[in-house]
């Protein structure tokens, strides 16, 4: 099989999940390849599957994609929820600040890792403040950063508690206030 002849078996997200490892263990060293082995697991993963969840085979191929050159691809993995905890708290000390904005916005990303994260630049730190299962302490300090759009994402956070979101209406910015104030309406 050829590499085009392999990206577009990719395109169906109904291949078997043997099939897109075989074509991983292909083109391993095909970047184009191993990105569209990424997106097709993203795509056929974007509604969360208990059963594929706990497929072996998609995690060791998760696992495998998280040490790939092609940045891209540790993207997907680092959004992916289906990604286990051990290959998150990896990808959050990612040389690539989008890699570790992604790990900072999934659910699945472990409290360690996020204990870093918290203090990373302005884009990691928005990952984190829109991610449900950040911990309160880190959305208070998070309601608290420099950064309006942090802030405004800590105020539409649904894990933001009322006394954060009361707080947050005495921030300087009309347009955090105007978060936390429909928030707190919605409560």
């Amino acid at each position: 099989m050829l590499a085009d002849e392999a990206i577009e078996c990719l395109d169906n997200t109904d291949l078997p999940i043997e099939s897109v490892r075989e074509i991983f263990n292909d083109f391993k060293e095909e970047d184009q390849v191993v990105g569209m082995v990424a997106m097709n697991i993203n795509r056929r993963t974007s509604v969360y599957d208990d059963t594929l969840g706990k497929s072996d085979k998609l995690i060791t191929l998760l696992r495998e994609l998280s040490q790939v050159n092609d940045m891209a691809s540790r993207w997907a993995v680092a959004k992916n929820h289906h990604t286990p905890p051990d290959v998150l708290e990896k990808l959050a000390k990612d040389p690539v600040n989008l890699v570790r904005a992604l790990a900072a916005t999934n659910p699945g990303t472990p409290l360690s890792a996020m204990n870093t994260l918290f203090s990373d630049e302005k884009i990691v730190r928005d990952g984190l403040s829109g991610n449900s299962n950040t911990p309160e302490k880190l959305l208070k300090v998070l309601s608290m950063d420099v950064d309006k759009m942090v802030r405004m994402r800590v105020a539409e956070n649904p894990g933001t508690s009322t006394l954060i979101l009361k707080e947050l209406l005495d921030d300087n910015d009309k347009d955090v206030i105007k978060a936390a104030q429909a928030k707190l309406e919605k409560i």
